[in-house]
């Protein structure tokens, strides 16, 4: 196991347990060395059937148990600060599932606490760059033949939403997978969010706004719009069109499976996320330890996370006064490159 690259994972939750489950099964050159979970039980769960893993109650414990030379967090958002920061203490380079900080005060803080490092260790995992169809589409738009984006039609809809789930979590939680893709389809940052609250499905919630119509503005010109539905019932889909100058380019299509039989025929539609980018994870992943172990670090940086998060906020804002919010990002760091790199 000494040439295998050796990962802490943190959190072992749905999203942790199943990034256990690729690093152990799905992809190559890496190994679990420890996990990290405040539900003890959880961690020792997790990494059942596992050689020569540390379970921790303390995720710092985890990032200097033995062999640990790089770091997964997959902990819910408000952990993720002092795990970056703890991981760049130690020189260790991360895989951050997003949010990468959900306030943007904190994601700011890592942002400037990298850029003193003068190099970068975080690698934030907005995996819809890493998706077949998404990557097709951005090779598309950045090769020309459709002319200048106008426009982005976006649709993300969930079967149900998990207990607690708020009315802004449809834009910080659901939504900020369409902010990075925007940013990284266009090359542009987003100045303006406008938010606007059909009436709500009567499969929500009580007193979720579900769905909900999320307009975003970018710096040169194009309108990026995305209908969030969690509670559609039927279907996890995600869907993306771009509108240019001289044609059209849609994805999301392609995701099921046609069923015919005695009964009849039907579409099977994929009912959650980790089926819908089942391969884009493993893709994200394998690239990640790739690229670690050739002592690089590439893939959506710090900057990504800390836009995602200053959008989402402004989101929020514009869902709670039901007005145009602009979006204000502090100074770029030379350390990042341009907009959704």
């Amino acid at each position: 196991m000494g040439d295998l690259l050796g990962v802490a994972v943190l959190g072992a939750g749905h999203m942790g347990a199943d990034h256990i489950r690729r690093l152990d099964r799905v992809v190559n050159g890496a190994r679990v060395a420890a996990v990290a979970d405040p539900d003890l039980a959880r961690a020792g769960e997790a990494a059942a059937g596992l050689t020569g893993v540390t379970v921790h109650a303390d995720p710092l414990a985890a990032l200097d148990a033995p062999g640990v030379r790089a770091v997964l967090i997959a902990s819910p958002g408000p952990a993720h600060e002092e795990a970056l920061l703890g991981a760049f203490a130690r020189g260790l380079p991360v895989l951050c599932e997003k949010p990468m900080v959900p306030d943007s005060t904190g994601a700011l803080r890592v942002v400037e606490a990298e850029a003193r490092l003068g190099r970068r260790l975080a690698q934030i995992g907005f995996m819809r760059r890493y998706d077949r169809e998404y990557l097709r589409l951005k090779a598309l738009l950045d090769g020309g033949r459709l002319g200048r984006p106008l426009m982005l039609h976006c649709t993300h809809r969930n079967v149900s939403s998990p207990a607690g789930f708020t009315s802004a979590m449809l834009i910080n939680s659901s939504v900020s997978h369409e902010i990075d893709a925007a940013r990284w389809l266009l090359g542009q940052e987003l100045t303006a969010v406008t938010v606007l609250r059909p009436t709500p499905s009567t499969g929500a919630p009580s007193g979720l706004l579900d769905p909900q119509f999320v307009l975003f503005e970018t710096e040169r010109g194009a309108l990026v719009d995305v209908e969030v539905f969690v509670n559609c019932g039927f279907g996890y889909q995600v869907r993306c069109e771009a509108v240019c100058e001289a044609g059209s380019a849609r994805i999301g299509d392609e995701h099921s499976m046609v069923v015919t039989a005695v009964d009849g025929a039907r579409e099977e539609v994929a009912q959650d996320y980790l089926v819908r980018f089942a391969d884009a994870y493993d893709r994200e992943v394998q690239a990640w330890i790739d690229a670690t172990r050739r002592g690089e670090v590439t893939g959506p940086d710090a900057w990504d996370g800390y836009a995602a998060s200053v959008v989402a906020e402004a989101g929020v804002r514009a869902l709670e006064t039901g007005g145009r919010v602009a979006v204000e990002l502090a100074p770029r760091p030379a350390l990042y490159a341009g907009a959704g790199s």
